[in-house]
């Protein structure tokens, strides 16, 4: 029996701190109704001061991973656009003044916090830490939810990323989408002579890796169900191969070396299937591959270039790219490729649809007079919006709320416009808030992570 990895470990390590939480440790999640709320549906939203102090250490180890949480955890919330986080030089109180007691509210209300974030970081005889944090409105003066992990010392950084989607969840009452992670195509060289290798980070950028060695073409990395499996399309001798990758083994395998041309592979929502599109005798149509028996079957026969393919989040619909219309446009079928609707109608060419995990809207990008746009629209057809523009803009990919999007922008540089510069963006779903990921290299067509299991 495989080991489980240290992901998998440090989950269950979370799950049995949640359980002696419950069972009394001072830092209870508290049913209070507080006052304290956002609203993340409707608009611009003004973000909220919040104040996250430096987590207490008993130990020299233990105080610099007290700061390293707190660092983490605020860039985090300010990252979202839906918190302020106030200058720690403005604080009254000091982490050893709260370590023990109840804070003082009015010393926080004084520099506007209208949350408060603390926390301590406990030495372990058995080596491990002991991480604790609370989350406190400020404006009613109570505690809106506390909890406790012990982990590895390694492992704070996760923690921190747990916290923040804790925090995130109990105050917008949407679930966060900080423990997570974003694998993507890291380009490098010459326009002419472009290297791309599979890379995988975190989702503010940090635990950096490439995956592959940049000898062979990758495009199109998309993650499975589980967090713990990716799959791509590279080419072999020029030739395209769907391959899985597992992140935690780094054991490769090929799905399938399929006849013609092979694109955009994605998984079905129950990650038995993969659903792509191939190219044969001239004509590109979709099809899924059944992971367990290999067997494929078609779902679109039309003379038509029928690709992109994507789940609906229950698996029972598809949206898909087609030009079946006379112009590149978006439809969507039932997962058997039955009832074929078209659902834009919209001026120029409408690609790379993504159904967004909550399931009430589809992402795609929109190329018209010369412009690209990162657009929404919901599955009927209606309500379409543009949330983005640029020169090229291409590929969203949806974090796990269905809050926030990524998308990789690219701009010309130089040499008379022939050279290209790729970098990746996010950008919340009410079109504000847009902010470059920092990547190593240039980036395109990223990939979202579910949650971390």
């Amino acid at each position: 029996m495989r080991k489980p990895s240290f992901l998998t470990r440090l989950r269950r390590a979370v799950v049995a701190a949640l359980a002696a939480c419950a069972l009394g440790t001072g830092f209870l999640a508290l049913p209070a109704q507080a006052e304290l709320s956002i609203d993340i549906t409707s608009g611009k939203v003004d973000p909220k001061p919040i104040a996250v102090t430096t987590f207490y250490g008993d130990s020299p180890q233990a105080q610099t991973i007290g700061q390293n949480i707190s660092k983490v955890i605020s860039a985090n919330l300010e990252r979202s656009g839906l918190f302020r986080p106030i200058d720690p030089s403005r604080f009254i109180q000091t982490p050893e003044q709260l370590r023990n007691g109840t804070p003082r509210y009015a010393d926080w209300r004084v520099i506007d916090a209208q949350g408060l974030v603390v926390g301590g970081v406990q030495q372990l005889p058995d080596g491990r830490i002991r991480i604790e944090f609370r989350l406190f409105d400020v404006l009613a003066g109570q505690q809106m939810t506390g909890l406790a992990y012990n982990v590895q010392p390694d492992g704070w950084r996760r923690v921190a990323h747990i916290i923040s989607d804790a925090i995130y969840k109990r105050i917008t009452g949407e679930d966060g989408y900080f423990d997570t992670r974003v694998v993507y195509i890291a380009e490098s060289g010459p326009a002419n002579q472009r290297v791309k290798r599979l890379a995988i980070m975190d989702q503010d950028g940090e635990n950096h890796r490439f995956l592959t060695d940049g000898r062979v073409l990758v495009l199109t990395p998309r993650f499975s169900p589980t967090a713990q499996e990716i799959t791509y399309l590279s080419y072999f001798n020029n030739r395209p191969r769907v391959y899985l990758f597992n992140i935690d083994t780094g054991r490769q395998e090929v799905l399938g070396d399929f006849p013609g041309m092979t694109f955009a592979p994605r998984f079905s929502p129950d990650g038995n299937k993969v659903i792509m599109s191939l190219a044969q005798n001239g004509n590109t149509d979709i099809y899924t591959l059944d992971l367990r028996t290999r067997r494929q079957t078609q779902l679109t026969n039309s003379p038509a270039i029928d690709t992109a393919p994507s789940y609906s989040p229950d698996g029972s619909k598809i949206v898909f790219e087609s030009d079946r219309g006379g112009t590149q446009q978006l439809y969507t079928m039932n997962a058997d490729g039955a009832d074929v609707k078209r659902i834009t109608f919209g001026h120029g060419r409408y690609g790379t649809p993504v159904w967004s995990p909550r399931g009430d809207l589809i992402a795609f990008t929109r190329i018209a007079d010369g412009r690209f746009y990162i657009g929404v629209v919901r599955p009927d057809g209606t309500g379409e919006r543009m949330l983005t523009e640029a020169f090229h803009v291409e590929g969203p990919t949806w974090a796990p709320n269905g809050r926030v999007l990524m998308f990789f922008k690219e701009r010309p540089t130089g040499d008379g416009n022939r050279q290209r510069q790729a970098k990746l963006f996010s950008i919340d779903l009410t079109g504000f808030n847009e902010r470059q990921v920092v990547t190593p290299t240039d980036a395109s067509d990223p990939a979202w992570s579910p949650l971390i299991p």
